[in-house]
């Protein structure tokens, strides 16, 4: 079923476990704990690039680049040829640079093989193996949950194997262990099957209630057990097929009280536009002077009116909770500028977060405010891992909306509140303390007189593992 790598590099899984840090590793996480004392095993401190969010820090470290040479500005951002934002696009031709995979193979191997296991900017990519969320969106509103494979003919045969991908666990107010542990069980199905060079594996259970309760709620130590659990049991088996493993996590989440609404900030300034449809407020990205696309602890700022644009950043710098604002010869010179950049990126403290909010009255905020919606928002939402709770009976009203979807009746799952005080937890911004730090656990021999590395140089260090070399950094 699959061409084999040659058998002169060893065969390689990085397991990415979003938002471990160093101070989760402990009595919660015994397997990781154990996995880290190992001989030759080191735990390396990860010091984030801006934004440290998911695509971004994803794509530097399967690149080697910075965000101006990747050009994975954020998981959002705003296409200005088309007037319009993009959220959480799929497809790997958005990302800049020859991947890991690619180096290997022009480099070391031709036959080497690669398996994209739930990573993002998945789709399309020069990865033989690949797995990864897809809805189906018909005609009549229904949306179907599912998946996409590559090759096509993969995603029967894991689906007869595994079930259903539980797609409510992975995002929104059902996420949960369930679906980092089918991830996890997928990982397994393509090395038994397909016995990639190198597996990369994304399981995202932390990254839930990191920012739903925030780290500092005792409920983390259950989840940290939880995840630990997966991991070993994914490790177990893929060491007993050879094959050598590295733990990687993307960024480290830190606890938050106080959420910033710069688009209504804009608003109130006369500089956001809107358009009034079925009574509703729907911003209107390409008639505004200025805008923000948010995504957690950072936000491009737009701007239509460059002659607002001195006027702009200093009226963010002074907001409570900012502590920059980065003009475009600024981002240049941190390697962060790029086409799809803002004309101002904004970043907040650890304790603050950015929100996507323009409307004045929850009573005119657009219908999808109150779904799980991802890709309508222009911005990112975390409070969509919460069901209002203004609701008396929660679980009574999503089983009505479910009968009714299931009767083919036109339903909206208006179940997400709109109060962003809820959000506990967030990243994005470079965390001062290194405990909040993303980590790199393996055998890396020639970091042994380094404890830290920048995020642009894991690249360097999984192309040594995979390879069996040293970088020569």
């Amino acid at each position: 079923m699959s061409k084999s790598s040659s058998p002169a590099l060893p065969r390689t899984a990085v397991i990415n476990v979003v938002g471990l840090t160093p101070r989760h590793i402990g009595p919660d996480t015994p397997f990781i704990r154990s996995f880290l004392a190992r001989e030759g095993n080191r735990l390396i401190h990860v010091t984030p690039q801006l934004p440290a969010v998911t695509s971004s820090i994803q794509a530097t470290y399967l690149t080697g680049k910075s965000i101006g040479g990747h050009g994975i500005v954020a998981n959002m951002w705003y296409d200005r040829d088309y007037a319009e934002h993009r959220c959480w696009k799929q497809s790997n031709h958005l990302v800049q640079g020859r991947k890991l995979w690619e180096h290997i193979r022009e480099e070391h191997d031709p036959a080497y093989t690669c398996a994209k296991v739930f990573w993002w900017n998945n789709l399309y990519s020069t990865a033989d193996y690949q797995i990864t969320p897809r809805p189906i969106y018909c005609a009549d509103g229904k949306k179907v949950f599912d998946i996409q494979t590559w090759p096509m003919n993969l995603r029967r045969k894991i689906r007869r194997k595994l079930g259903a991908f539980p797609f409510p666990a992975f995002w929104g107010p059902a996420a949960g262990l369930a679906s980092s542990e089918w991830i996890a069980k997928s990982a397994k199905w393509f090395e038994d099957h397909c016995s990639p060079g190198l597996n990369l594996i994304y399981l995202p259970h932390l990254d839930y209630n990191l920012q739903r309760l925030g780290p500092e709620a005792r409920e983390i130590a259950d989840d940290l057990t939880a995840i630990d659990g997966v991991v070993r049991d994914l490790v177990t088996h893929l060491e007993k097929r050879g094959v050598q493993v590295v733990i990687l996590s993307e960024y480290g989440i830190t606890q938050v009280n106080r959420p910033i609404h710069l688009n209504r900030i804009f608003r109130e300034k006369g500089w956001l536009s809107w358009r009034n449809e079925l009574k509703r407020e729907m911003i209107d990205l390409g008639n505004c002077r200025v805008f923000a696309i948010p995504d957690h602890q950072v936000a491009h700022l737009y701007l239509n009116d460059l002659s607002l644009l001195d006027e702009v950043a200093e009226t963010v710098r002074k907001l409570e909770g900012v502590t920059a604002v980065y003009n475009r010869e600024e981002q240049e010179a941190m390697g962060l500028l790029h086409e799809r950049s803002g004309d101002l990126l904004a970043v907040s403290d650890e304790k603050s977060w950015f929100t996507y909010y323009y409307w004045k009255s929850d009573r005119k905020a657009p219908d999808f405010a109150r779904c799980v919606d991802i890709h309508r928002k222009p911005g990112y939402d975390p409070v969509e891992l919460f069901i209002n709770p203004k609701f008396w009976f929660p679980k009574l009203k999503i089983a009505y909306r479910l009968a009714r979807k299931m009767l083919g009746f036109r339903m909206l799952m208006d179940l997400i509140p709109l109060d962003a005080s809820l959000v506990k937890g967030s990243h994005g911004c470079i965390p001062k303390d290194q405990a909040d730090h993303p980590v790199l656990i393996g055998n890396f021999p020639e970091l042994s007189d380094r404890s830290t590395i920048q995020a642009t140089e894991v690249y360097g260090q999984l192309l040594a593992v995979c390879t069996g070399q040293e970088t020569g950094t």
